[in-house]
């Protein structure tokens, strides 16, 4: 009979010609053996000669050959799959099977044809645990009958036998490419580099002995780095990568190990890892961790598992990386490859950056496209025309989009304060200030100091600044932290403790540890407002809560020291602190009540320019023995009655607004304070 060849596309025509040339002696074989059935005639040598070249033709270089080989076929379950591809894909196949089979019901092969086709046929090609039936490559129907059972090719294998791009239908969902933001335009840095090479160092080594594949974890808090080091070493080793969250893994066991089973078809066929992504992994869901178990016993794939903490399996071991963050000089490295000739302007700067904002190289890269994307008029210009200091605007810029980059997602445990308090804002005494100053010059001269000048090389802790600010209510500690923020130029959240602190054990450290590398990245500031309930005396151990308690406090000094950004504390009785934990402090800030003098010039700057005023005497407003806080209070209540009266603000009107504020307080308002007034 003549055949029209199956035409390929040029990138799959090497699978073509092995396949189609194998499809001919299938062909072959079957109309001699028609033929034969008509003349009655036995099998001849030369239809035995041509069905044992189909074994040659299928070489390790074709997709055919390659599916064998890896599958470990036999000839005549390889003669079996081609028999089950030409029916899917020669139009006039499907009457050779009934001429061949002497019925017109049957125009697809059946394992009877089989048997009766091929020299080398057995029985057990078609028990359970056999290849084709094990890695699902053909299909069996269902019949009373086997040797009339239909045989159907599944149709990913088909897609892939035709040199087709390979993906598991019944895997779509579950299984993704990895995404493009996994690599990077920038080479890994040393310390990543050297984990990828590891890992595929590892690979290697399987593949020349019999050593069972590994299952390796990467563990750490950078996803985006984990996922480019996986994306790396598969490189290296000329594998492809695949991604499953393991939210989409199936808790159904049965389900799940008919999912592994078609996942390690497609990964034997593709050369392909699989990262299975647990970086929202919830412990406290046991068929999830049950699923995740099952999966890491069963698997004979190459599987790499990205998470945050560790995942221990009681049945097989676990090779674990920890992927560290970016070292100082390796962010510096990144921010000089990205920003090209444009870092030489920005000279200085750099390390300021580095210094402040702990950011992975795709944040980095992310950062130098958008400053370049803003300024390209700029750029283009000769260097002569841009050369920036750490106050130009390019310097800001870059800064202020690191921030909003690095920006810390703390909305169920922390507010983020917008910060418009100055310097001017601040009524204390001039030593106070200095202090603060003192301060703000600590976390802007870090780098220097600590890199430039070799003191890191010195510290075993973190390089962060943890500050105490002690003093009644109202006093000014909290628009002292957004003072620094503005001055900084940093983000300034202040933590509710309510929400971190909880009754069940390790819940507390749960919470700040999600609070202190949430926050890392950027180097926010952290404000820890009323802290007396958690950071009280450490109590005598005479209990499991007393324990506990410490516990808590003892995991948030380790969590400060380690810390890179500022971290404040408020109180209102330092007395209550431990002196152990002062001494973890390296600024320990007093906010003195503010004396006749500070508060009347509080009053003198606590309106706003556009609001109208008629008649305040400031010097009697003093006379209100009040924190600056209760002062913006009465102000701002003040303001609310003078609108309503349509009049500009008046003595009459902070009057009434102090005796509502007196009456939250639950004291009275004496006639001494307001004498005068009116």
């Amino acid at each position: 009979m003549n055949r029209t060849p199956i035409t390929p596309r040029s990138q799959a025509k090497i699978h073509y010609l092995h396949l189609d040339k194998a499809l001919l002696e299938i062909e072959q074989a079957v109309e001699d053996y028609s033929d034969r059935l008509e003349q009655s005639t036995e099998s001849t040598p030369d239809i035995e000669s041509a069905l044992a070249d189909v074994a040659t033709t299928m070489n390790h270089f074709s997709a055919i050959g390659h599916l064998c080989s890896a599958f470990h076929l036999s000839l005549f379950e390889s003669q079996i799959l081609l028999l089950c591809v030409a029916q899917a894909t020669l139009p006039y196949f499907p009457q050779l099977c009934i001429k061949a089979q002497g019925n017109e019901q049957l125009a697809y092969p059946t394992f009877g044809l089989a048997m009766r086709l091929f020299p080398n046929a057995h029985w057990n090609a078609v028990l359970p645990e056999s290849p084709l039936q094990y890695w699902q490559l053909v299909k069996v129907g269902i019949n009373s009958d086997l040797p009339q059972s239909r045989l159907q090719i599944d149709n990913s294998i088909l897609l892939y036998l035709l040199g087709e791009p390979y993906q598991d239908d019944r895997l779509m969902h579950l299984i993704q490419p990895m995404p493009v933001k996994a690599n990077l335009n920038i080479p890994l840095q040393p310390s990543h580099q050297e984990l990828a090479e590891r890992l595929a160092s590892v690979w290697r080594q399987t593949h020349t002995t019999s050593l069972t594949l590994p299952i390796v974890q990467l563990c750490g808090v950078e996803v985006t780095d984990k996922w480019a080091i996986a994306a790396t070493a598969c490189a290296l080793d000329r594998r492809s990568l695949k991604v499953m969250s393991v939210s989409n893994l199936p808790t159904d066991l049965t389900e799940l190990n008919h999912i592994v089973r078609r996942w390690e078809r497609e990964a034997t066929l593709t050369n392909s890892a699989l990262l299975l992504d647990c970086e929202q992994l919830n412990l406290a869901e046991p068929a999830l961790n049950t699923a995740i178990l099952q999966l890491i016993q069963n698997t004979r794939t190459p599987l790499i598992i990205s998470s945050k903490d560790r995942i221990l399996s009681p049945h097989r071991p676990l090779m674990t990386f920890d992927v560290p963050k970016l070292t100082p000089d390796e962010q510096r490295n990144v921010w000089y490859s990205c920003l090209g000739s444009t870092a030489i302007k920005l000279s200085g700067h750099i390390e300021a950056l580095v210094s402040q904002f702990n950011l992975n190289s795709l944040a980095i890269e992310s950062a130098c496209l958008q400053i370049k994307n803003q300024n390209e008029d700029s750029l283009l210009l000769p260097s002569s025309s841009l050369l920036p200091t750490l106050d130009s605007p390019l310097s800001h810029q870059l800064w202020d989009i690191c921030r909003t980059m690095a920006r810390p997602r703390l909305d169920d445990l922390a507010q983020r304060l917008d910060s418009k308090a100055t310097w001017d804002d601040l009524i204390l005494p001039e030593i106070q200030k200095n202090i603060l100053r003192d301060l703000v010059t600590q976390v802007q001269q870090r780098a220097k100091v600590y890199w430039d000048w070799g003191f890191a090389g010195k510290a075993n802790r973190g390089f962060g600044i943890s500050a105490l600010f002690a003093g009644a209510s109202g006093t000014g500690k909290t628009m002292a932290a957004e003072v620094l923020a503005k001055e900084l130029r940093l983000d300034l959240y202040r933590i509710d403790l309510s929400a971190v602190v909880s009754k069940y054990i390790g819940e507390t450290e749960k919470n700040l540890g999600r609070i202190f590398d949430a926050a890392e990245a950027g180097g926010a500031i952290l404000l820890f407002d009323e802290a007396d309930a958690l950071f009280g005396k450490r109590s005598e151990v005479k209990d499991s809560h007393d324990r506990h308690a410490n516990v808590e406090v003892g995991y948030l000094l380790q969590q400060m020291e380690a810390y890179q950004g500022l971290a404040i504390l408020t109180t209102n009785l330092k007395s209550s602190l431990d002196q152990a934990f002062l001494r973890r402090l390296r600024f320990v800030f007093s906010f003195p009540f503010p004396d006749s003098k500070s508060r009347a010039e509080i009053w003198r700057r606590v309106f706003p320019q556009k609001t109208p005023t008629q008649g305040l005497n400031f010097e009697k407003l003093a006379q209100l023995n009040l924190a600056g806080g209760n002062i913006r209070n009465i102000a701002l209540n003040a303001a609310f009655i003078a609108a309503q009266a349509e009049e500009p603000v008046m003595m009459k009107h902070i009057l009434s607004a102090a005796y509502s504020e007196c009456m939250k307080l639950e004291r009275a308002l004496t006639d001494t304070e307001i004498q005068g007034w009116l």
